[in-house]
């Protein structure tokens, strides 16, 4: 790629994400034939924005693919939150149904916190909901947020030394900045949260042997940012595939670095998936994981 160390490793979440599906293949492979039953996502999807009804599709497909069946729930824009709600309770009391995604964002009217809330603990397999923040802050038994948990994997597949590193995240959204913070912690990082009003954040990016970028803004982290030699993850999509990591510039510097498309995305599918089959064993009272 243009302008890149030949020293620097690219962390393949393509490839990463293929050895997780396969993993869960063979698990939902024997809770069928331990129990006859198919482990079951369910898809919630309010309203029409083209993204969302793209990424359903593909963790739909992700499902079938490993042996799994989903099950598409597709309510319209105008959903109200007590509708959404009733309909995530009626899910969550489904014992056909093991895991719940409520794709986001959701239709401004609606209320998401109250919704994700509405998702059963033992079936919040995308780890949205304040219980599985909690387990993930007190680095207990749960089901992580997809996306940090995803990166995660990802650094464990290339082994990422991240004991003792300094990690910096930028970005504190429930979902995404803040668990992948709790992760790196838990790991035994040092863990700076950046956001939009961090002072000097060059600064402090530049000290990081570990950057996550998760602001949603274009290219918003520049090359002269990154330290030499650091791991950079770029967890930011964008119009165009763009990232929100200046690429060119960071690889130049960096000692392994996600690309957008192709790093973090699939990783976030692969640990729903997984998740959504080890949730199944457990609902089914299997020693599977």
């Amino acid at each position: 790629m243009i302008g890149m160390n030949s020293t620097t490793t690219i962390l393949d979440g393509k490839a990463v994400s293929q050895q997780v599906l396969d993993a869960c293949a063979q698990r939902v492979g024997k809770i069928t034939q331990q129990t006859g039953v198919t482990p079951c996502l369910a898809t919630v999807l309010v309203g029409e924005d083209p993204a969302s009804v793209t990424y359903v599709r593909m963790k739909r497909k992700r499902c079938e693919a490993v042996g799994m069946k989903s099950v598409k729930i597709e309510m319209s824009a105008d959903t109200t939150t007590r509708q959404l709600v009733e309909k995530i309770t009626q899910l969550s009391q489904d014992p056909a149904i093991h895991g719940i995604l409520l794709q986001h964002p959701v239709p401004k009217q609606i209320d998401e916190r109250q919704a994700f809330e509405a998702i059963a603990p033992e079936k919040d397999v995308d780890g949205v909901t304040i219980h599985s923040f909690g387990t993930t802050a007190f680095n207990l038994p749960g089901y992580g947020s997809c996306t940090p948990a995803g990166i995660m994997r990802l650094l464990e597949a290339y082994n990422v030394s991240i004991a003792g590193s300094h990690g910096v995240v930028i970005g504190r959204s429930p979902i995404l900045g803040k668990p992948m913070a709790m992760m790196l912690l838990a790991a035994d990082a040092t863990v700076t949260i950046c956001h939009s009003k961090t002072r000097d954040l060059p600064r402090l990016v530049q000290q990081a042997d570990i950057v996550v970028a998760a602001v949603g803004r274009p290219e918003f982290v520049k090359g002269d940012w990154i330290k030499q030699g650091a791991v950079v993850v770029d967890a930011g999509y964008n119009a165009g595939n763009v990232g929100d990591v200046a690429f060119d510039a960071a690889a130049e510097r960096a000692g392994m670095i996600t690309p957008v498309p192709g790093g973090v995305g699939p990783m976030t599918i692969a640990t729903l998936i997984d998740q959504t089959s080890i949730a199944a064993a457990r609902q089914l009272g299997l020693a599977i994981e």
